[in-house]
């Protein structure tokens, strides 16, 4: 039997960003268009990827996946954020906050694992550039995406067994606007001091470890590209990896700064900005970069886009075109 006044599943209210006022309309369209720019472009990245030589290399193959993950991420977020912006907050059952959270979370495990991997290959191909070849040949790249996916889901769903056992009482409001780990556990009525431990145990191998790894894996390349004794040659280095230096940087700093270090006697309007920036910003930051930063994506962007063009002016579908009239 369960405690009075407390229950295991019930509907949780997300309270959104209550204080926008008549701004959230604006809002709402900004969200919008975030989403709809940061759809396109890693969708645009899995297509030009997977449809081209360049997922025969290691790097733009662990690319596409990271675009693929992203585009999970957004998707689990902000359409739900956007109703809730023009509701004024809104219900969310207890099994759906629970699946928005898995998604988010897992997501956000893998995104390590697979940024891990790409700092991985970039240590490869700059530190043993002979091995290259056979070191990250195709098997091992598969494996690597595999298991980062596998382990993002598996290490997660550990977490949400926890949070399935905890009873749950009082408002049932959670002042945020997504389903997050924190928010959740102050709702409960149960103890929560071991799901914490569990958690921050398991957290060491999602977002510690990986991170260590990267930090070990571009010491080690700043190491060998220091080495080289060409001004030029040291620049040419650096920039093969200086993209996914960017989204490393930006990824861990925002996550680092949200669930590290938290924002302790600081308000929740503060703590709403900074998932803000995490939710919004980091998803739309891989293909801003990639795009904009790296000549092989813009090529093989530019190709579809002639293809295209060559297929509309191609002169049997215009007569198509006319006999159908």
């Amino acid at each position: 039997m369960f405690p009075k006044n407390s229950t295991t599943a019930s509907d949780f209210f997300l309270t959104g960003f209550q204080n926008i006022g008549s701004y959230k309309f604006l809002f709402f369209i900004f969200i919008l268009n975030v989403y709809i720019m940061t759809v396109s472009g890693n969708l645009v990245i899995v297509t030009i990827v997977s449809t081209s030589h360049l997922s025969q290399s290691p790097m733009y193959f662990f690319l596409s996946h990271l675009s693929l993950c992203d585009f999970l991420f957004s998707s689990n977020i902000i359409p739900n954020m956007m109703h809730i912006t023009l509701e004024g907050g809104s219900t969310i059952s207890f099994s759906g906050c629970l699946i928005q959270f898995y998604i988010f979370a897992s997501c956000t495990a893998t995104e390590c694992y697979l940024l891990t991997v790409m700092s991985f290959d970039r240590y490869v191909a700059i530190c043993i550039p002979l091995r290259y070849p056979s070191v990250m040949n195709s098997k091992l790249c598969l494996l690597f995406a595999v298991w980062s996916w596998l382990l993002g889901f598996l290490f997660v769903l550990i977490t949400i067994s926890l949070l399935c056992q905890l009873d749950f009482c009082g408002s049932m409001t959670i002042n945020h606007f997504y389903c997050d780990f924190i928010p959740m556990l102050e709702l409960s009525c149960s103890d929560v001091s071991s799901i914490i431990i569990e958690t921050f145990f398991f957290a060491n191998f999602i977002v510690l470890l990986p991170f260590l790894t990267v930090l070990g894996s571009y010491i080690s390349i700043f190491w060998t590209i220091m080495g080289i004794h060409s001004s030029t040659g040291r620049k040419k280095t650096f920039s093969t990896c200086s993209s996914h230096l960017l989204i490393v940087g930006a990824y861990y700093g925002s996550l680092l700064s949200i669930y590290l270090f938290p924002s302790g006697g600081q308000s929740d309007s503060i703590n709403k900005i900074l998932s803000l920036l995490y939710t919004l910003g980091t998803p739309l930051l891989n293909p801003m970069i990639y795009c904009f930063r790296n000549q092989e994506i813009q090529n093989q962007f530019s190709r579809i886009l002639i293809f295209m063009k060559n297929i509309k002016s191609f002169p049997g579908l215009r007569s198509s075109k006319v006999l159908g009239k």
